[in-house]
């Protein structure tokens, strides 16, 4: 052990480097760390401790994934995963929305001289150690991923034809039917809990919304979410919106959102070719009202399906769970604020945009007996 009245050569180069933003400073620290082989066990034993204090600051790994990409480079990405894969061993038990994140990390080695790692890892327990505190999600440690239900098999499978295909009318009549059958998984799950309550309460997760357009892309969500029985909050400085609802319902919004974002990439692709062709160069401007209008309008077409008709011994059960539903969400955010959807000023834009979300429009499932 280092004796307390000489500090490591991790203190020292951290004393240096890691509360100050100067370049300087960065290069003196990495000097000692690269010069010093003795002190990378150390300096891997710090950077697991930054990342369990993240976890009990609300981050999760998909989280941290997700900031480090945005804020630093691929090294730092790597260097991050590989950080957090070495954490796992060490951590708690966790849900199994968490055991999902790790599985999807990668594991690409990070080859580099000593003193451009040493820099790379600085930088990024710079990062780490900045980091604010998140709302906690508390997805219960004991809860085992239930087996994937037929349902849901049949709504990715349609989903992923829908962007697969080159048809826009076979891609929403593709969406339509899997916007139907999501309808039906819900209130089927409704229906058991009633029958058979399982004491389960509204979960939550986080859910990317990246630059570009991304106040286009959070109202998109926000009409996935509230039409599939969730709500969702947008924190945009970290790009992420949090859904809160009960899991079967967030695992459509995730499903159902991540396929009409990419729909609405290829529509606006499209149209952005037609207007070229036309003799008009697009504009950022375009994209963004594009994008604003689909979402506005594929809302409009989300509540229209949502709307069915139910029986009467059915609306309690739903009323309990909006009410459920609405109390995690004013305990995890008692505080939220509305903002101005900015950018939204090009009319072929916006136009195109309604248009193509008008072409995906999404029909009513048959009503329940």
């Amino acid at each position: 052990m280092t004796s307390s009245s000489t500090p490591s050569t991790v203190d020292r180069a951290f004393e240096a480097a890691l509360y100050a933003d100067s370049d300087a400073a960065l290069d003196t620290a990495a000097s000692l760390l690269a010069a010093d082989p003795t002190a990378d066990a150390e300096l891997d034993r710090r950077g697991r401790e930054f990342v369990a204090q993240a976890w009990r600051r609300g981050w999760q790994p998909a989280d941290l994934v997700r900031i480090v990409r945005r804020e630093l480079d691929d090294v730092h990405l790597r260097l991050a995963e590989a950080l957090i894969r070495a954490q796992a061993a060490d951590d708690r038990a966790r849900g199994p929305r968490w055991r999902a994140q790790l599985a999807e990390l990668t594991a690409e080695p990070v080859q580099m001289d000593r003193f451009s790692r040493a820099t790379a890892v600085l930088e990024l327990y710079r990062l780490l150690l900045r980091l604010p505190a998140l709302e906690p999600l508390e997805e219960p440690a004991g809860r085992k991923a239930a087996p994937e239900s037929r349902m849901l098999t049949r709504i990715r499978a349609l989903l992923a034809k829908a962007e697969a295909t080159g048809y826009p009318q076979e891609a929403e009549a593709l969406s339509a039917k899997a916007q139907e059958l999501m309808a039906r998984h819900s209130v089927d799950e409704a229906l058991l809990d009633a029958q058979a309550p399982t004491h389960d309460t509204p979960g939550a997760c986080r859910i990317g919304v990246e630059p570009p357009y991304e106040q286009a892309k959070a109202v998109l969500l926000d009409a996935v979410a509230t039409a599939n029985h969730c709500r969702a909050v947008w924190n945009e400085p970290f790009a992420f919106s949090t859904v809160v609802g009960f899991e079967t319902d967030l695992e459509v919004v995730e499903l159902l959102y991540t396929s009409l974002l990419v729909q609405a990439t290829t529509a606006m692709t499209k149209a952005e070719a037609a207007q070229r062709a036309g003799g008009r160069r697009r504009t950022k401007t375009f994209r963004q009202s594009f994008l604003a209008a689909y979402a506005h309008r594929v809302g409009t077409r989300l509540r229209a399906a949502a709307e069915t008709q139910v029986g009467a011994d059915l609306l309690p059960v739903l009323a309990t769970r909006e009410v459920a539903v609405t109390d995690r969400l004013d305990r995890m955010f008692p505080r939220t604020t509305t903002t101005r959807l900015r950018g939204v000023s090009d009319e072929a834009g916006w136009v195109e945009g309604a248009e193509a979300a008008d072409r995906a429009q999404v029909k009513s499932r048959r009503p329940l007996d």
